[in-house]
């Protein structure tokens, strides 16, 4: 029994369907195999009902062989899905890491916000929102396309076969009963954010993961700060007594721009790799002595620098000045008679800013001491 001109119609749009979706190359051999089959299908249907078969039977016959896309996914070579069996589990975990991540950034920007401008609570929390969703579909598709490209060209990174059980702690990053427990501060959360090491010996508490993981999202957010991308409300002026009052930086922080931004970047950087390799105490020391240094001397640089701020009111101006002269008995006893004007305002952060410096530089040296320790007693 014939095939019609109608009937050849109806088979050849749904070949030309699958033949779009093929390799060009490939496409005239398989789709010549793939009508082969389908008229042979077609005619063994005819010749059972022994007449020529309806549109709708046609349809059926192309239905129970499948849709145009799934069956030139079978002819298809390489991966049927973007994210494999053995890549997805990774995907989930980066995915869900990631994503408690930017949602501790945005809500620490969000604290900022509302600290700096409360009466835009509404609009802050908007925008806190729009923050997150866009940083999580950025996240996730960057995780997808990477995931996809290693999926595509058979890629095989060296954490998919060579890990190391002593790693293992770092994957707590997608717990969030851990997150929860971190931010709690219990002693739960010691017991499993803080794996232990051996020094001579004997066994020495490392630095625990929830501090390393806000201090990752506190760097994070001051980088956005200092560059630009993140604005704070308030802080360029402030209200006093006597009126209005507006801040203005000093030169030493145009030049010390690029030095603080790689030094937070730096920092930043070391506390990603606490997150990651736990257990790799004296690698993470190694990096955190310079990472100190580079600190000490950004303090001892402003410390020098002697002019920080200048404040304005109306006509008059005071300067906000670091130094030795604002580290002594006799600064802190004047403070307990400092006003509230513009120049007393400006003494005051002369001295409390100058303290708070000094303080940083001894916990900085203070660091170096400990991460050698470390260096010199810890064992991976």
């Amino acid at each position: 029994m014939g095939m019609g001109t109608g009937a050849m119609d109806f088979i050849e749009r749904y070949l030309e369907a699958v033949a779009a979706q093929l390799p060009t190359d490939e496409r005239e051999d398989i789709v010549a195999e793939l009508r082969d089959l389908i008229l042979s299908r077609v005619e063994a249907r005819e010749e059972e009902l022994g007449r020529a078969l309806t549109d709708d039977e046609k349809e059926a016959i192309l239905q129970e062989i499948g849709h145009p896309l799934v069956v030139a996914a079978r002819y298809r070579k390489g991966p049927d899905s973007l994210i494999g069996p053995e890549l997805f589990p990774y995907w989930l975990f980066g995915a869900k890491a990631g994503l408690m991540v930017v949602a501790g950034v945005q809500i620490l920007v969000l604290i900022l916000r509302v600290l700096g401008e409360p009466d835009d609570f509404g609009q802050a929390i908007a925008q806190g929102f729009h923050g997150f969703f866009a940083g999580a579909l950025t996240l996730l598709g960057a995780l997808t396309l990477a995931g996809a490209v290693l999926e595509h060209y058979d890629i095989k990174p060296a954490w998919l076969t060579q890990w190391r059980v002593r790693d293992l702690p770092a994957f707590g990053l997608a717990d969030p009963a851990k997150w929860g427990a971190a931010v709690a501060g219990s002693g739960k959360a010691k017991a499993d954010w803080l794996p232990k090491a051996r020094y001579w010996g004997k066994r020495a508490g490392r630095e625990t993961p929830g501090d390393a993981l806000w201090s990752l999202i506190a760097g994070v957010v001051f980088i956005l700060w200092w560059i630009g991308v993140l604005h704070v409300p308030g802080l360029d002026h402030f209200g006093l007594r006597s009126g209005d009052m507006t801040v203005t930086a000093a030169p030493i922080w145009t030049v010390l721009f690029a030095p603080i931004l790689a030094w937070v970047v730096a920092g930043t950087a070391a506390d990603a790799m606490s997150l990651i390799q736990p257990q790799a105490v004296r690698l993470q020391a190694f990096f955190k002595i310079p990472v100190a240094m580079g600190g000490l001397w950004i303090g001892w640089s402003l410390f020098m620098a002697g002019h920080w701020f200048t404040l304005s009111q109306g006509g008059r101006t005071a300067l906000v000045e670091g130094g030795l002269t604002n580290v002594s008995f006799e600064a802190l006893r004047a403070l307990n008679g400092a006003g509230r004007g513009l120049e007393e305002t400006a003494m005051t952060l002369s001295t409390v800013l100058s303290l708070v410096l000094a303080v940083m530089m001894l916990a900085l040296v203070l660091e170096i001491l400990r991460q050698m320790w470390r260096m010199a007693t810890v064992r991976d």
